[in-house]
């Protein structure tokens, strides 16, 4: 009963901001919190803020062999504990507490045909290739 209790269950629509945190140095949750900074920055108009942060983002798609582009609209909670691989069309829309395993492409080369959104509390696993249509309820 207590197991029950202490365990949290993952919202579809709430954004669960602690499963971005970094846990330790080499963490790929670096990766996502480059992205997110350069995102504040630009809004603010900060440009020397967003420069360092796009200096950061290449560093970490390099040590983590993903390839997010910088505009990117991801929800909170997403989790990549391994993002070896993982390749994101540049206008996919992910939502809130989504998970993305390694080799998952989301979009493809084609622009006419639109690009994937992901709905809030939606896993994706190897090797998934998530072509233009809404993936998760609704």
């Amino acid at each position: 009963m207590r197991e029950a209790e202490e365990r949290q269950e993952v919202s579809a629509e709430v954004p669960d901001w602690s499963r971005e945190e970094p846990r330790r140095f080499w963490d790929p949750s670096r990766l996502l919190r480059s992205i997110r900074r350069y995102q504040a920055a630009r809004a603010r108009g900060a440009g020397l803020a967003a420069r360092w942060w796009v200096v950061q983002h290449r560093f970490w798609s390099v040590i983590c062999g993903a390839d997010i582009p910088l505009g990117t609209r991801i929800g909170g909670g997403l989790l990549l504990p391994h993002p070896n691989g993982v390749v994101i069309h540049p206008e996919t829309e992910i939502g809130p507490n989504c998970l993305i395993f390694q080799q998952v492409t989301l979009g493809n080369a084609d622009r006419r045909a639109g690009v994937p959104r992901l709905a809030g509390h939606v896993a994706t696993g190897i090797p998934a290739k998530v072509r233009p249509r809404r993936a998760g309820p609704g």
